[in-house]
């Protein structure tokens, strides 16, 4: 795992969840649109709050996580829309690709973001975080939701 993953999953566990909990005993499903189709994503590393009680969970990467799952085929360039239908939506949300080993944050605007050109499997893994709306400091939930997409 990459140190900013580290970090990332380092700071979901310090700032683990407030007594202001979310609604549901895990963070909602999510899904990502390609065009008119959708398909659901699997939930990764988490933190959150409900009923007054915190819950962490930490997972394998998504390359682990999705051992057996076919990736969407996607052709290049074609724009991935991440959804969550919940109310309140995520405050902030992180990008990273994950391709050889290697990982990198990609832009991600308006819940967007552009599939790569070159052919390949690529595996992604959104971060969403539900921010106290008085402290940002403090966060009310935070979750990973990875997919692998294949470029044809």
């Amino acid at each position: 795992m990459s140190k900013r993953v580290f970090v990332f999953f380092l700071f979901l566990t310090l700032t683990a969840c407030s007594k202001n909990g979310m609604v549901g005993e895990e963070p909602p499903k999510a899904m990502i649109q390609v065009g008119k189709e959708t398909y659901e994503t699997k939930i990764g590393s988490y933190c959150w709050s409900s009923n007054n009680q915190g819950k962490c969970v930490d997972t394998a990467g998504p390359v682990e996580l999705l051992k057996g799952k076919n990736p969407i085929a996607i052709k290049p360039g074609k724009a991935v829309t991440f959804k969550v239908n919940y109310s309140p939506k995520p405050d902030e949300f992180d990008v990273i690709q994950f391709i050889n080993n290697k990982d990198t944050i990609i832009p991600f605007d308006n819940g967007r973001f552009t599939a790569p050109t070159q052919k390949g499997i690529y595996y992604y893994s959104v971060l969403a975080r539900w921010l106290d709306k008085k402290d940002k400091n403090i966060s009310k939930g935070d979750a990973s939701y990875v997919f692998a997409l294949e470029v044809k």
